[in-house]
């Protein structure tokens, strides 16, 4: 058998593996791109498929297409949507910035699949690329139309289950924390007590958060720029086929699509892409923070913090026996860091839109893709490895709360702020209880400073002196 067929484009003929369903141009882009490596994801693919397979459909309808040609399109197209032919999905994330490659890359695999069908050779174009797979189409939607589209299916599939099944596990730990008063620490230093409960549950809040803004932007995201053809006037395409195409992903996937009402900022600029990625930022920065105070508050075990044990997954050192560390905090941390630079690189692509085309869409839909599959798997990993698992260590909590000095703060209410001062530094030097030491430098008796200096009472709030 041949290693490799004649594929021919419009610069000439190009060497094509002889079993690759793609053809020519994506043939350049592979010898063009060496980058990275790095090949676009499955859920936009996925998305392509659907496309196209839409398309098909809308076009047939409208008398476009011969109904022969749009039923082995379909046929294709949802192969490609499933995952059969991710393989003939070979362009590097790094090449032309409209994304042409992959969208060619596509029609291509889904027009020499249809062909087969068909009973045609590879390459013989029974079902062209462009023609039939692309018609009505553009480069220039398609690839931001399935950005949306890939986004909110893997925001719907993998980020916002995992951001939910963290929230409900920090609510579970947050109720177990209940009466378990601990110090508060404010720039790293022993602050006013607070319950457990108190302190994860402003955790559960900033992860609920974190789900609103997300969710805010869908119906944003449900805006596809299909139909707007190469600069957003539509030409070559029915006035009708956005709209159409739109609909039938909505029927598709059950999701809200809609056409863009607006197809030139819908292609110059992936501006809600980009909000959906600064929302990403946030609640990366969010579960930083919530991942590196269950790291501290696992520290120890002697010399730390020794607050809570997390669960023992693996063995922590190389050389140190019986060493464990907070790997999952550790990966969560890693997986911000990932996000918050996305962002970055994100921001920078959204805004390299030259009047009527954004060219670094493939950059973009890569790193807000990334973002969203690392996050949404990383916090479902922190919720069961980490949330769940872990023990409260209450006998040294409470020890650690009736050593904290600045339970003095109650009592400046009633001796005044520089005798509490004194009262303090005098209980730290000699190492004693903030209650033995107050006896002897006031007249306050034992009955009022254990009112005054109750820390359950202190985690309420309000003035105890009252």
């Amino acid at each position: 058998m041949a290693e490799y067929r004649i594929e021919r484009d419009s610069l000439g003929e190009v060497q094509v593996p002889a079993g690759a369903l793609y053809g020519a141009q994506t043939q350049r882009a592979v010898e063009n791109f060496p980058v990275s490596g790095i090949r676009f994801s499955r859920v936009f693919i996925r998305a392509l498929g659907l496309i196209k397979g839409a398309a098909a459909i809308v076009n047939a309808e409208l008398g476009l297409l011969d109904a022969e040609k749009a039923l082995v399109i379909q046929q294709a197209a949802e192969e490609v949507a499933t995952g059969r032919w991710d393989d003939h999905f070979p362009i590097d994330i790094f090449q032309t910035g409209s994304g042409t490659s992959t969208n060619m890359n596509a029609n291509e695999v889904v027009a020499n699949r249809a062909t087969q069908i068909l009973g045609g050779d590879l390459g013989s174009k029974l079902v062209h690329p462009n023609d039939h797979v692309n018609m009505s189409q553009s480069s220039n939607d398609v690839i931001p139309t399935a950005v949306h589209v890939s986004a909110y299916l893997q925001v719907l599939e993998i980020l916002l289950p995992g951001l939910r099944q963290l929230s409900a596990r920090l609510e579970e730990r947050a109720e177990a924390g209940e009466g378990v008063v601990k110090t508060g620490r404010t720039h790293l230093m022993d602050a006013m007590p607070v319950q457990l409960s108190q302190e994860i549950g402003g955790w559960a809040y900033q992860v609920t958060q974190c789900i609103e803004r997300v969710e805010s932007c869908l119906p944003r995201l449900a805006r596809l720029a299909i139909g707007g053809t190469a600069v957003g006037t539509g030409l070559n395409a029915h006035p009708q086929f956005g709209q159409g195409v739109a609909a039938e992903l909505a029927v598709s996937t059950g999701l809200p699509f809609v056409e863009s009402d607006n197809h030139f900022a819908a292609q110059a600029a992936l501006d809600t892409v980009t909000e959906l990625s600064g929302h990403l930022k946030t609640s990366a920065s969010s579960l930083l923070k919530i991942a590196n105070d269950l790291r501290w508050m696992n520290s120890g075990p002697i010399a730390g913090l020794g607050e809570i044990t997390l669960e023992a997954l693996q063995p922590g050192s190389s050389i140190m026996p019986g060493k464990i560390n907070p790997v999952i905090c550790e990966a969560m941390m890693m997986v911000c860091g990932q996000v918050i630079a996305n962002d970055v690189a994100v921001t920078i692509g959204n805004g390299r839109g030259n009047f009527e085309l954004n060219v670094m869409m493939p950059l973009i839909k890569h790193n807000v893709l990334q973002s969203i599959t690392i996050l949404g798997n990383a916090a479902g990993l922190l919720a069961e490895k980490a949330v769940a698992s872990f023990t409260i260590n209450r006998k040294h909590i409470d020890d650690l709360i009736g050593r904290n000095p600045i339970l003095v703060t109650a009592l400046t209410p009633v001796i005044g702020y520089d005798k509490a001062a004194q009262i303090a530094k005098r209980a730290y030097a000699e190492g004693r209880r903030i209650e033995d030491v107050a006896a002897e430098m006031t007249d306050l008796g034992p009955e009022e400073l254990d009112r005054l200096l109750d820390p359950r009472r202190m985690a309420e709030g309000g003035i105890l002196a009252r």
